[in-house]
């Protein structure tokens, strides 16, 4: 289907062991063949190319007999008949985001993401994407991607956006989707390995489904919070706002919590959801929507909350070590009622899971929203006073 279509984008998804990297691979050092091709190989976490992707290539070629075709570096593979090359690169590295350094490679033809589900911020798509668009040979992005859920923007763009099922192999518009399975590789499996897939199949059909057929999931995986439903926000009580602090790839935050400890539910309402605020326009946000109610904010911000205190009743959050773990239980003990426009709310609490179950350590994503709520919560039934007065 890649030499077929006249495609910009491809998108390679499926389960364990369908054999989507490898073909895209082999497909990608047969590409540079053709003269005047820069390919720039991707994946969104990316310590050395050398210690990790350059030796999967490296296989390959002497798989095809190609060793005398190609030099290699440390993160570029480069075709000596033709001059065409591949270049690694993460896009988050050591040293920090580079999304503005890749956009700024010259003559990139082909764009590959590897693990592209990885990649959740559509923003740094859009930018290397933007910056594909050299005239020397056709331009491709082909991203490979186990799927995730459906928040994932490449599912709401590429699927959802485009009318396409999950699961099918078609060209529609621009997009070719190409998506496999081990089916499509059982011959180069071991028969413990199938025999593996087939008890899971029967005895866990619903992670057969996502992990082996590459479906995509309503919710993430291990999600912390299972504990919440979708309702009308009622204020029982006096409300209390939690706030979270971000500027540029993080959001600044305000959500409302109301709790009703009677019935041990917790109503949340996201306020708002912005990037780039000045303490100025946090000020004028908070006053919206906040009144002179108290709002809980992230403490490790300091002079910010001070230079909002003169606008707003704003006080730092409760921190220290336990404190996430300890306010992701309170939260826990609860029924968590959210206001049906809280949409990056929704996104997080269908996202936000465990990075290490047993340590019960939460992922650093996916919380900007629920931190804010957090903070709100924990400050509240931490304080047995809590709520009963204005604090200026």
């Amino acid at each position: 289907m890649f030499a077929d279509s006249d495609s910009r984008y491809f998108i390679v998804s499926g389960g364990r062991a369908s054999g989507k990297s490898f073909n895209v691979s082999i497909l990608i050092l047969l590409l540079t063949f053709e003269k005047e091709h820069v390919i720039l190989f991707t994946r969104y976490t990316l310590v050395s190319a050398a210690i990790s992707i350059i030796p999967e290539f490296l296989e390959k070629i002497e798989l095809l007999g190609l060793e005398g075709y190609f030099h290699v570096t440390k993160d570029e593979i480069i075709n000596t008949q033709t001059g065409s090359k591949i270049i690694f690169k993460g896009i988050k590295t050591s040293s920090g985001d580079q999304t503005a350094s890749l956009k700024s490679i010259q003559g990139v033809t082909t764009w590959v993401l590897e693990e592209a589900e990885e990649l959740t911020d559509e923003k740094k798509f859009d930018v290397i994407d933007f910056s594909i668009r050299s005239k020397k040979n056709q331009n491709r992005i082909i991203l490979i991607l186990n799927p995730t859920t459906k928040e994932h923007f490449i599912y709401q763009r590429f699927f959802e956006g485009k009318g396409v099922q999950p699961g099918s192999n078609l060209t529609k518009n621009d997009t070719t989707y190409i998506h496999s399975t081990y089916l499509d590789n059982i011959a180069n499996l071991n028969e413990s390995f199938i025999n593996q897939i087939e008890q899971m199949k029967v005895h866990r059909p619903e992670k057969f489904k996502h992990q082996i057929l590459g479906g995509w999931l309503e919710k993430a995986e291990g999600v912390i919070f299972t504990n919440w439903e979708l309702g009308e926000f009622k204020r029982v009580g006096v409300s209390v706002f939690g706030q979270d602090f971000g500027f540029a790839n993080d959001a600044t935050t305000l959500v409302e919590t109301n709790i009703d400890k009677a019935n041990k539910r917790i109503y949340l309402k996201e306020c708002f959801y912005l990037h780039k605020l000045t303490t100025s326009e946090i000020a004028d946000l908070n006053r919206r929507h906040a009144g002179d109610a108290l709002i809980i904010a992230d403490s490790a911000e300091p002079r910010l909350i001070h230079e909002l205190k003169r606008h707003c009743n704003i006080r730092e959050a409760i921190k220290g070590q336990g404190s996430i773990t300890g306010g992701i239980a309170l939260m826990q003990d609860y029924d968590l009622i959210v206001d049906p426009d809280s949409t990056n709310l929704i996104k997080e609490l269908n996202n936000y899971c465990w990075l290490e179950r047993k340590s019960k350590t939460p992922i650093d994503d996916h919380n900007h929203c629920i931190d804010a709520g957090r903070y709100s919560v924990m400050y509240q039934l931490k304080n047995p006073n809590a709520g009963k007065y204005i604090i200026n």
